[in-house]
């Protein structure tokens, strides 16, 4: 598998746009991927807002299990986290967010009532490319403010978002400098957090199966058909045949078949998957 980095030059910008206007916000809320929680942290990010008060979003809940999501948000309040778990596509648990992000700033809201001033709160939204940050923004001004996109990078610079109470600004999605976990970055590829266009997807495939093999053999078996599979590569040609993916000569056709699997991934077609 290739050595997974990815960042670009519009992310150095965006780190340093953040390094400004978080002086003039009152607290950030930063989105993570509930299937990759943990490789979906930025600690650059992290060492940035520690003085401000911080909700950590898990959105996309609906793609993993209850228990899986209960269990990532009693190890983020173990760790002394506020947290809250969320499907943007869910308005109930997007009002909830609404809800969770004034009481994250509560203190903050009766000192500018003490002192007569009346004006939104200002809240930065960051995190990585592609774990819903502007569908989340648009989810909670029930609209189309944010520009949204299925793959990762499209929001290039900042976006201040009002309405009445709340001004949210939106950041394009930043990773890590530098990873130095592979398992996390090969994680962030599976969920669309890096630029496809650099990823070798038979590869990826190939990890993917690797993985999925050992957590969720159950999954593979009822998606694919597929549980005799003794070698890696066996059940990845097992899987291209199934599908039909398969070029003049019989000869596996890796590369059509391997999208299709990442794509039944992304899209919850296998079932209901956490990574970390």
């Amino acid at each position: 598998m290739q050595h997974l980095q990815w960042f670009p030059g519009h992310m150095t910008a965006a780190v340093r746009m953040m390094e400004e206007n978080v002086k003039i916000v009152d607290g950030v809320i930063v989105i993570l991927d509930a299937r990759a929680p943990i490789a979906s942290l930025n600690p650059k990010l992290d060492k940035l807002f520690e003085n401000k008060k911080v909700l950590y979003v898990i959105n996309k809940s609906d793609l993993v299990e209850k228990e899986d999501t209960k269990k990532t948000l009693a190890t983020f309040i173990a760790e002394g986290k506020t947290a809250v778990a969320i499907s943007a596509m869910n308005k109930r648990s997007v009002d909830l967010l609404y809800q969770k992000i004034f009481d994250l700033l509560k203190e903050k809201i009766e000192k500018y009532k003490i002192k007569g001033i009346n004006k939104p709160i200002r809240v930065m939204v960051a995190g990585i490319p592609n774990t819903g940050k502007s569908t989340i923004i648009n989810a909670l001004f029930g609209g189309k403010k944010a520009t949204t996109g299925n793959k990762a990078g499209v929001t290039k610079g900042k976006q201040w978002v009002k309405l009445n109470d709340l001004e949210l600004l939106d950041t394009p999605g930043t990773m890590p400098p530098a990873f130095s976990d592979q398992r996390l970055a090969i994680h962030l590829a599976y969920i669309g957090s890096m630029n496809d266009a650099n990823l070798d997807f038979s590869d990826l495939a190939y990890e993917f199966l690797k993985e999925m093999k050992i957590k969720y053999p159950k999954l593979l078996k009822e998606k694919y058909g597929i549980e005799d599979a003794d070698e890696d590569l066996e059940l990845f040609n097992k899987v291209c045949a199934r599908r039909g993916f398969l070029l003049r000569g019989g000869e596996y056709d890796y590369e059509r078949c391997a999208t299709a699997i990442i794509d039944d991934f992304r899209k919850g077609r296998i079932g209901k998957i956490i990574l970390d």
